[in-house]
């Protein structure tokens, strides 16, 4: 009875609640444990749900997926479903309820150890090519940017960066800096031992003479380089073309591909010399076979030298003008005074040797040589303007046309001026008249004269400054011997040191205005000397030449006697003491002008 009291007073409401949240909580228990032990800020292990354009679904068998934007997996454009991947756990549960990943940051926490770890294995790595930077691109890699040289990119040379943005590649890490953590990557060097094996293998079957199909992979000034597929050649810039090339690009284009022929190889250092020309004939083996010396020829000048000019007569046949065979002239000049580059010219063939394929040619034999009329158009005594080429210390060259030249020597360009140098009388390129002197035919030489246009001056000027005449000078020059003297224009005379005394002692300077006395007068050598001292000494010394005269004039008669006495003898023997004592300044006078022309030579000298 108690124990049916007991059930019908039994909760079955409460028992039925407290059963269930067992359950309940049982099965949640389960259903934790069934999930995996997570937690935020750490990296794990994930595998990819779905992929698509935007994101990319993860499991982490967590209770929900969480979801990664795809740009983080830009580096591996070949992610699909099934793949497995490393994320880091940023939050289980946002306001959203959802769980927050990230790929890029899983793949940063564990990258430096990674990137070491690579370069450690020499691994072979994937990068993401970012964008481009001074000398190269940033990559990439393993989480990590690093720096991928310009020159690493592959073994030809990159002209377009941009083509390699956005794009995958596989990588060597070759460099890594622990102090800065810059890691360099290199996809060069990935593909270096592959072609090393295939250039062995190329250049074991090289024969020279052959003929091989290449593209044209870098040009410079002095060859283009050949990629024969896996192996560079260099064509040099003499090998392209039987002509004179300046510049390569003027024969080929980058990667215009090209047939080639092997001139020679190195086996030991992989160098190969190909050549293009040699694929066609030789330009002298087609050159015209009625050609001979003397013959006219037409070409156009490709290169000059200080001593000639190179004309192309036919493609790749070439001759040389020597600067001598230019012009008829004697005159030394380069033979850029002639002809210019790129000029068209019509030569005269002197020599030809087909056999060393040689040919020399001429400019001047189109014209006839001045010098075989010389003595009809340039006889002695003609007159002629000239050009002034050039001084020496001894004359005046001169051209009275082309291959026509002479010589004024310096006594022959004035009868009265002391001419020093001849700048002093000319100037290169002034117009000279002239008269011919001489000819020398046989040395191609002519004597000119200037002076010889007028008649000789000095025979007139002989009886106008006679010795002892007094004239009126400028001074023009002093020097330590003395100065020189203008008498007239075109006149000069020379006056000593001592003979430049001035009455009052002052210093004579040039321009002054002196009265000179010539002393002598040298038609022979062109030369008169002249003196100031003696106008005013002499000045001086007229009143007592004057009372001598006068003296002798007043002199007693002698008297007229019929008989000698003893005091005319007294007389007699006073006269004649009185007349010797005149008689002797006058026997001296010749002495003393001997003595002063002899001082006047010695001046002179």
């Amino acid at each position: 009875m108690a124990e049916n009291l007991s059930l019908n007073n039994f909760d079955w409401d409460a028992y039925e609640a407290n059963a269930q949240g067992a359950k309940n909580e049982a099965e949640i228990a389960k259903y934790d444990g069934s999930l995996s032990a997570i937690k935020e800020n750490e990296v794990v292990e994930g595998t990819v749900v779905s992929v698509n354009k935007r994101e990319v679904e993860v499991n982490v068998g967590f209770k929900s997926n969480g979801f990664i934007a795809a740009s983080e997996f830009r580096y591996n454009p070949d992610l699909k479903p099934g793949d497995k991947v490393e994320v880091y756990i940023q939050t289980q549960e946002d306001k959203n309820g959802q769980l927050v990943l990230s790929h890029k940051e899983a793949r940063a926490a564990q990258a430096w150890d990674r990137v070491n770890e690579a370069c450690d294995k020499q691994e072979i790595v994937q990068g993401y090519i970012k964008c481009r930077t001074k000398g190269g691109m940033i990559v990439d890699v393993l989480g990590m940017e690093a720096f991928l040289p310009g020159s690493q990119i592959d073994i030809r040379p990159i002209r377009d960066y941009d083509q390699f943005v956005g794009k995958t590649m596989e990588f060597k890490i070759v460099k890594i800096n622990p102090e800065f953590r810059n890691v360099v990557v290199s996809h060069k060097a990935l593909i270096e031992a592959e072609l090393e094996a295939q250039k062995k293998e190329i250049v074991s079957k090289l024969e020279k003479g052959q003929v091989l199909e290449g593209t044209v992979k870098n040009i410079t000034n002095y060859g283009v380089f050949i990629d024969l597929g896996g192996v560079d050649g260099l064509i040099h810039i003499t090998d392209l073309s039987w002509g004179r090339v300046s510049d390569p690009k003027e024969i080929v284009q980058l990667d215009q591909k090209i047939n080639v022929v092997i001139l020679d190889f190195d086996e030991d250092k992989k160098r190969i010399a190909l050549g293009l020309k040699q694929l066609t004939p030789h330009p002298w083996d087609a050159l015209d076979a009625n050609l001979k010396v003397g013959d006219k020829i037409k070409g156009k000048v490709v290169v000059m030298t200080d001593y000639g000019a190179f004309v192309e007569v036919a493609e790749g046949v070439e001759g040389l003008v020597h600067v001598s065979e230019m012009s008829w002239s004697q005159h030394l000049r380069s033979a850029n005074d002639y002809l210019k580059v790129g000029q068209e010219v019509e030569c005269v063939i002197l020599t030809l040797d087909r056999a060393d394929r040689k040919m020399s040619l001429g400019i001047k034999q189109l014209k006839a040589d001045p010098w075989e009329t010389i003595e009809t158009k340039y006889a002695v005594g003609t007159r002629h303007f000239a050009k002034v080429r050039n001084f020496t210390g001894f004359g005046v060259f001169v051209e009275l046309e082309e291959g026509v030249e002479g010589l004024i020597h310096i006594s022959d360009l004035s009868w009265t001026k002391k001419i020093k140098h001849p700048n002093e009388f000319t100037s290169i390129g002034a117009q000279i008249e002239v008269i011919v002197l001489d000819i020398d035919k046989e040395n191609r030489r002519l004597s000119l004269g200037h002076k010889q246009l007028e008649d000789n001056p000095w025979e007139e000027l002989e009886a106008k400054f006679a010795i002892d005449t007094i004239v009126t000078g400028k001074v023009l020059e002093i020097s330590d011997k003395g100065a020189t003297i203008l008498l007239e224009e075109g006149v000069e005379g020379f006056c000593p040191t001592r003979h430049l005394q001035k009455e009052d002692k002052s210093p004579v300077a040039v321009g002054d205005e002196l009265d000179v006395k010539i002393l002598e007068f040298n038609r022979d050598a062109k030369r008169i000397l002249v003196s100031h001292l003696r106008t005013w000494e002499e000045r001086k010394e007229a009143p007592a030449k004057e009372a001598k005269a006068e003296k002798k004039e007043a002199a007693p008669e002698l008297p007229k006697v019929e008989k000698t006495t003893l005091g005319d003898i007294d007389v007699l023997a006073n006269l004649k003491a009185s007349m010797e004592a005149e008689a002797k300044p006058a026997k001296k006078a010749p002495a003393k002008k001997a003595a002063a022309k002899k001082e006047a030579a010695k001046d002179a000298e």
